[in-house]
């Protein structure tokens, strides 16, 4: 039998009506992208008309108080806990909002308002940074798939797949592109918070998943399971960061001991490191860090993997041979517990975050040198770090520097350039973990209000 395909074969047109309807569709994606961006765009540009108002009600206030003798306490501003329908204000009722030269602050009530932003006209970096342009935005995607706040979210080896994860212990893998295909989304529901994500540095095919509970879970992307389910030891349950090694099969485990304290850095204890083979899923080896060692909170493999770096709540970083399995150096960094830790792009220096805010780069030639520093402690407010620790992400070129935010904007400094830098378009809530895509100027934010945002900076 031969068939004649014609206008009039009955197939014909319903074949056009899906073409034009998958058209239809992918126009109605692109203009939705649009939108998005241009709703972040106005809703930034509302916010700052917002405190615009709200210090020029301050400024009137401050002279009132001055017309009949008084004086405004802190000198700069006074608190206004005004709100607008597009901003999320703080729920706690131990929590206020000031508005300083365009900026959140958060105070609690037993915290001295004076102390917070008594200085805020003298400090010429806080003044830096208040005057960041905006970055130019390509296009931005907004992510609503969680229903509490975000304490991870990180970009695939490749950089087409995310992994975000939110502290009522739920992981969602998903794409910010419609052209990609979306069937690898999936939800993974993991019965304690999550403290740690990281990719597979070889492909797309593995996450592994640290908890709070002590487990680690490796998900198989391609077949949407858990493919192995370990645990670290109980006396070490918070599963602080995961690393796999660029080169060879296996990966470093960062486990605390349970601390006495409400905020994050105050509930680790002691420190555990623990080598893990990925092809027999067992534990080949423990980093030696001496008794009763300080929880390492954030580590990080060299280029080739010879070389680990480890970050400590005591403000140490140590820096470990693999091959060895020793520490080789190590140096008092910060005066204050260490958040996050990176290489640099060339690898002879070493990025330190402290909970303070300070963020230095360290010479690896010249041990204890310091090349480059800033201090963000205007976005490093610890009273916000319940849920998250503060972290940091350096583009591919290592030629910006993202830090999470205790405001709803988070600060894009330009390494080695003490005067030029960035900010992100706002959240509703602070910044709670950020990223780089691996390869494009496109970046991840994920926020205390449930949402993750991919942005593309032109």
């Amino acid at each position: 039998m031969i068939w004649k395909f014609s206008l009039t074969n009955p197939r014909i047109p319903a074949l056009l009506k899906i073409s034009s309807e998958k058209q239809t569709i992918n126009n109605l994606k692109n203009d939705i992208k649009h939108l998005n961006t241009r709703l972040s765009q106005l809703q930034a540009l509302l916010e700052e008309k917002e405190a615009q108002l709200s210090q020029c009600r301050s400024n009137i206030s401050t002279a009132r108080q001055r017309s009949i003798g008084g004086k405004s306490e802190s000198g700069c501003s006074t608190l206004d806990t005004g709100s607008s329908g597009l901003r999320k204000e703080p729920t706690d009722p131990n929590v206020s909002t000031s508005h300083v030269s365009g900026k959140d602050i958060v105070l609690h009530k037993d915290q001295d308002a004076s102390l917070a932003i008594g200085n805020c006209g003298g400090n010429d970096e806080l003044q830096q940074e208040e005057d960041f342009p905006e970055v130019k935005v390509d296009f931005q995607e907004t992510f609503l798939g969680h229903t509490s706040p975000i304490s991870c979210c990180r970009f695939s080896t490749s950089g087409d797949n995310i992994a975000s994860a939110s502290v009522d212990g739920t992981v969602r893998i998903w794409t910010y592109d419609s052209s990609t295909s979306a069937s690898r989304n999936a939800t993974i529901y993991c019965g304690a918070e999550i403290m740690s994500l990281e990719w597979d540095c070889k492909s797309d095919r593995l996450l592994l998943i640290g908890t709070a509970d002590g487990g680690i879970k490796a998900w198989n992307v391609d077949a949407k399971r858990v493919v192995c389910d370990l645990s670290t030891t109980n006396a070490f349950p918070s599963v602080l960061d995961l690393k796999c090694s660029p080169v060879e099969p296996i990966f470093v485990s960062a486990a605390a001991s349970r601390g006495h304290g409400t905020s994050y850095i105050d509930k680790l204890g002691f420190a555990s490191l623990t080598v893990w083979n990925m092809r027999t899923w067992k534990p080949m080896a423990v980093l030696p860090l001496g008794k009763d060692p300080p929880a390492i909170t954030s580590i990080c493999f060299n280029h080739n993997g010879k070389i680990l770096a480890a970050a400590a709540t005591d403000g140490m970083i140590h820096i470990f041979d693999m091959a060895a399995g020793l520490q080789i150096t190590g140096w008092p960094a910060h005066d204050s517990a260490i958040s996050s830790v990176l290489f640099g792009p060339d690898e002879t220096s070493i990025f330190s975050l402290g909970i303070d805010g300070k963020v230095f780069e360290w010479s690896l030639q010249s041990q204890g040198k310091v090349l480059w520093s800033r201090n963000c402690h205007r976005f490093c407010n610890p009273e916000n770090s319940q849920y998250y620790k503060h972290e940091m992400a350096l583009d591919a070129n290592g030629k910006r520097l993202l830090v999470t935010s205790g405001s709803v904007r988070a600060p894009i400094y330009q390494v080695q350039d003490n005067t030029n830098g960035m900010k992100t378009l706002a959240h509703s809530a602070p910044i709670s973990t950020v990223d780089w895509h691996p390869t494009l100027p496109i970046f991840l934010t994920g926020s205390v209000d449930n949402s993750v945002r991919v942005t593309s900076i032109l």
